[in-house]
């Protein structure tokens, strides 16, 4: 198989852009697919200060290096769940990954507040492990992004997830979720940082393969708390379907995307814009929340309440 663009030996087919790519072409082809996100999307500018959610594995180390190659300034946050060997590994990935490209960096302990590991913590407010670890590293990350003054936060969500995340939400017409699916969430006000994810328009296998041309050392096992993971199980049947017509992941997404954009015309105001009024200081911590209480915070409560009752 050779390459379609250079003719060289090929690493990497790509049935939805039927077409193959080699090592050097891949590289290109990623880092313009990120910049077109960041440029279409409006995510930054080579001004702002990135903070890139990272955890050790392709997606978000991927997504850092890409942003340091195309001249970012982008530093690093990995935050720590408690998740045994597991998160040992996957730290040392990053630290190993930064210290090869001299990139900043900072190690947030979340057991260090909670007490206790991510799966411990599950358990005992009786909530799914990924529901768990999804509230604590979403508070983590952007407090950290908000107290150090960065202008972006970054996470390394692929098209695969995108599309996954969609089709749940489709499934269960969760229409406020829907109404908030995006590549970019503003800023709503003070205490919440602007997100982005610049790795919508990539696929699994070509950030993958990016890793694996640009020598970037990932964690290659899936973390121990995702089996039974519903988002898996979409992904599962979004696999079928790409493999028998390539690119319909990419057209659902995209698409819907796209549909989001016209209602935003007719609207004049997104949903995002909307919740602002919304939105007030948790009582507890002070981050942003339409409840008297963060989701953080209810959750850490509940903890501190099943504590006292053992």
């Amino acid at each position: 198989m050779k390459c379609r663009k250079c003719s060289d030996k090929a690493v990497l087919s790509i049935p939805r852009h039927n077409t193959a790519l080699c090592g050097l072409c891949l590289t290109e082809y990623v880092q313009i697919q990120v910049e077109r996100a960041i440029g279409r999307e409006k995510m930054c500018t080579k001004e702002n200060k990135i903070l890139v959610a990272v955890s050790g594995g392709k997606d978000s180390l991927a997504l850092w290096d890409i942003l340091l190659k195309l001249g970012y300034h982008a530093d690093g946050l990995y935050v720590n769940l408690g998740i045994g060997q597991y998160s040992v590994r996957s730290r040392k990935k990053v630290e190993v990954f930064a210290e090869l490209r001299n990139a900043m960096w900072f190690s947030q302990d979340a057991t260090n507040d909670e007490g206790t590991g991510i799966r411990e913590l599950a358990d005992l407010v009786r909530r799914p492990a990924c529901a768990a670890c999804g509230c604590i590293k979403r508070y983590h990350f952007n407090r950290m992004a908000v107290d150090q003054d960065y202008d972006v936060l970054a996470t390394g969500h692929n098209l695969d997830d995108e599309a996954a995340r969609l089709m749940g939400n489709v499934l269960h017409w969760q229409q406020e979720f829907l109404e908030k699916q995006g590549p970019v969430l503003p800023a709503s006000m003070e205490g919440f940082a602007k997100k982005i994810k610049p790795l919508y328009r990539l696929t699994e296998r070509e950030i993958a393969a990016y890793c694996v041309v640009n020598g970037i050392d990932y964690i290659v096992q899936d973390c121990p708390l995702a089996t039974g993971s519903r988002l898996l199980v979409y992904k599962e049947a979004l696999n079928v379907v790409e493999q028998a017509s390539p690119g319909s992941k990419q057209s659902f997404y995209w698409g819907f995307l796209a549909q989001q954009a016209e209602k935003f015309k007719l609207d004049h105001q997104s949903m995002s814009e909307r919740d602002i009024a919304l939105l007030h200081p948790c009582e507890e911590c002070g981050q942003p929340t339409s409840s008297a209480m963060c989701s953080y915070c209810k959750l850490m409560a509940k903890t501190k309440t099943h504590k006292k009752v053992s």
